[in-house]
Formats: structure tokens, C-alpha cells, sequence
């Protein structure tokens, strides 16, 4: 039997919401985002931004150039949860097949109900249109690939100025076909380089691709090519995921100014793996792997890493570990645009207690009860309800 499979994407989400807390946005050209001269970067912008080339993650700087008139709404992601959990909610309703890869987008798979699958996609995309005065544009398809890409070209050949709102359906067996005329660059996992390779190969369509030697295309570019082979003539077989597995957890900042300072950097990182343990604490999961990233003025950008002898989840040994890995690598004095710290390789199990092992260290055992009270008071009031008393008056 044939899947059916939807792939929901809201349009323009962020400004969707900000519409809805300030009616007197719709229609405006608005990005929501950062400063412009604090390098902001835009998150989403609305379609009449888009008119004047506004794009997600252009520098803010560059947006108002583009269009002078650009207004700049600063963020409220706590109502963009609360909205994405109303319409994955209305999704449930429909099926518990649901895999959301984003705050914003998410496939369904609605194979054997009794309803097809566009029928399905014009009922929820009116119900998320009238009982939350979202826009959104469905893909559907037999595979995940194809329900993605003809989501992507459904939006694109919308009419208007405003939201696509669009549906687009591929019928089983017709994959390829819909396939063929497109740029390569559409297809999962071909990427900038990819491209260019192919393009020297005569290879700039989906189509051409389909025409390859799947062998040929391995031997090439190994199993990312066969991989490409085979989305190239529709073939997806990859089943929707109810659950993702979370592989990094990290957190990174973006200075308004380049930092020199020492003990600025050094307080962020702190603070930074404070709030990475915390959501490790959260989900769970401890990691073997911390990991530094740092970005000078240049835009030159560095990773390094440590790998742990065990498992940890706790905010002071991240700390230390990166504060290791910082030392080594920032020399001092020089200017800093992006430092971030994260962990992975985690250990799925719960730790264990150890019966033969040695007692917890009094040091240890103050410092767990101390970060389980910090825990409860984050939980209950947010991440940043906590401060150290040697951020205070930093003004960075």
C-alpha cells in the first residue's frame, strides 16, 4: 500500500504571531530579529518585506538598507512555543504519526485513514487559518522527500503578495516525474559543493541526476551518493519518527561588540554551561563530550573538544572542561565576535549507583543539592531567573 505522507510548514511563523499580538503589523514591511547596529540578524520578515529581497538570516544591516522603511520587532519565542504547540496539538488530532522537525514544520503520516490525504491538508490548513489565524502550506506525497520539496514548490508558485497558504500534491507513482525539471540544489543532500561538482558533470537538474548510474554516483561520492541516486528518482523509504533523539545540546552568544576582556568571556562561558547542565538535567542526559566554540573579528570560527573519561550532566564540570578548552585556544587580548560551549555523546542510561564504588565527596553532595534547588527555581520561573553575583554589573 502507498504512504501518505503531509509535511506541514507555517508561513512566515515568527510574523504570524507578531501579527496576532500587534494587528497593526499586518500588511507592514517588519523583520523580527535584532538591531541593526548590535549585528542583528533577521529571524523571519514578512511578505511585504520580502518584496523589497528581505530574507531570514540576512544581517539586519543589509535588510535596512534593502528597505529603508523596514520596521524591527524584537522576538517573543515563549508565544512562538505556545503557538506551535496549539497546531502540533491539532495535528494529534488527526494522527500520533507525527515527526516535528522544527518549531514550525512537521510531517504526518496519515496513511489508511479514511480521508486522503488532501483532504486532510485543506481541513487542518483551514482549522490552523480560522482558529488561529496562522497560515500554513501543506506538501503531500508517498514519502517524506517529495512531500517536502512539493511543499517548497507549492509556496513558491503561490499568487499574491500576501502568505502562500498553498497545498501541493504529488500522486503516487509520479515522483520522478515531478522531480525531473527542478535544480539540483533542491534535492536532500546535495549541498553548494555537491552542486558544483555535479555541475561539472553536465549534472544541473534533478533529472540528470536521475539518469546517472546509481554505482556511478557512489563511487563518487559514496554513500551520500547513493543517497542522491535515489531521492533523484523519488525513492524515500525513511519512516516518520514520533521521536527524535537530541544528539548536541548548546547554547552560543553573538557580542554586540567584540570582546578583549578576560573575565567578560570567562562569565559568559559560566553562564552558559549553567543553562547547557540545566537542559541535560531537564531531558535527562549526560555527555562525554564538551565542546568550545570560538569566532574572532574576522569571522575566522574554531571548534575544540574534550572527551570525558565518563559521563556528566553537571553545570561545574562543563564549566571547568571548557574553561580548558577556552584557555587553550583564545589568545589573549584577542578580539572575540561568537563564543559558545555544548556537550554530546550522550549516555542514554540513568546513572547508577555505585555499591561498590567510593561514598560521594561532601564537596559533591553540597554541590548536587545546590544545583537541584537552582533547578526547581529554573523549572518553575525560567532559564534566567538565576544570576551569579559576578554577573552583576556586566554590562556585556
Amino acid at each position: 500500500m502507498n504512504r501518505t505522507i503531509l509535511h506541514l510548514d507555517l508561513d512566515a511563523f515568527y510574523c504570524a504571531v507578531e501579527e496576532q499580538r500587534d494587528p497593526a503589523l499586518r500588511g507592514q514591511a517588519f523583520a523580527v530579529g535584532g538591531q541593526p547596529d548590535q549585528r542583528g540578524v533577521v529571524a523571519s520578515c514578512s511578505y511585504a518585506a520580502r518584496r523589497f529581497g528581505v530574507h531570514s538570516a540576512m544581517p539586519m544591516s543589509r535588510a535596512v538598507k534593502l528597505c529603508p522603511n523596514l520596521l524591527i520587532v524584537s522576538a517573543h519565542f515563549k508565544d512562538y512555543h505556545h503557538f506551535s504547540g496549539l497546531v502540533m496539538a491539532r495535528l494529534q488530532d488527526v494522527t500520533p504519526m507525527i515527526e516535528q522537525i522544527s518549531i514550525d514544520e512537521a510531517f504526518m503520516d496519515v496513511t489508511g485513514l479514511r480521508e486522503t490525504g488532501d483532504i486532510l491538508a485543506r481541513r487542518l490548513q483551514n482549522q490552523i487559518n480560522s482558529e488561529l489565524g496562522l497560515s500554513c502550506s501543506f506538501g503531500v506525497a508517498a514519502n517524506m522527500l517529495v512531500a517536502k520539496i512539493a511543499n517548497n514548490m507549492g509556496k513558491s508558485e503561490a499568487k499574491g503578495d500576501g502568505p502562500p497558504n498553498a497545498i501541493k500534491v504529488i500522486p503516487a507513482g509520479q515522483e520522478a516525474e515531478f522531480l525531473a525539471p527542478l535544480p539540483i540544489r533542491e534535492l536532500w543532500g546535495v549541498g553548494p559543493k555537491s552542486a558544483e561538482k555535479l555541475a561539472r558533470m553536465g549534472i544541473y537538474t534533478i533529472g540528470d541526476l536521475a539518469r546517472q548510474p546509481e554505482a556511478g554516483m557512489t563511487r563518487l561520492f559514496g554513500k551520500n551518493g547513493t543517497e542522491m541516486a535515489q531521492h533523484a528518482r523519488g525513492i524515500d523509504l525513511r519512516e516518520v519518527e514520533t521521536e527524535r533523539e537530541t544528539k548536541s545540546i548548546s547554547k552560543e552568544i553573538t557580542f554586540t561588540h567584540d570582546v578583549t576582556d578576560g573575565d567578560i568571556l570567562r562569565r559568559t562561558l559560566r553562564k552558559m554551561c549553567d543553562g547547557v547542565g540545566w537542559r541535560l538535567r531537564t531531558e535527562k542526559l549526560r555527555g562525554t563530550t564538551v565542546k568550545v566554540k570560538l569566532r574572532w573579528e574576522d569571522f575566522t570560527t574554531l571548534t575544540r573538544q574534550i572527551t570525558l573519561n565518563h559521563p556528566t550532566d553537571s553545570d561545574t564540570e562543563i564549566y571547568e572542561t571548557a574553561l580548558i578548552l577556552f584557555h587553550q585556544n583564545w589568545p589573549k587580548g584577542r578580539r572575540v565576535r561568537l563564543l559558545g560551549v555544548g556537550v554530546s555523546g550522550f549516555d542514554v542510561h540513568e546513572a547508577q549507583l555505585e555499591l561498590w564504588g567510593k561514598p560521594e565527596s561532601p564537596v559533591k553532595k553540597v554541590d548536587s543539592k545546590l544545583q537541584n534547588a537552582l533547578d526547581k527555581l529554573r523549572d518553575k520561573f525560567g532559564e534566567d531567573i538565576i544570576q551569579r553575583g559576578s554577573d552583576l554589573g556586566d554590562e556585556e
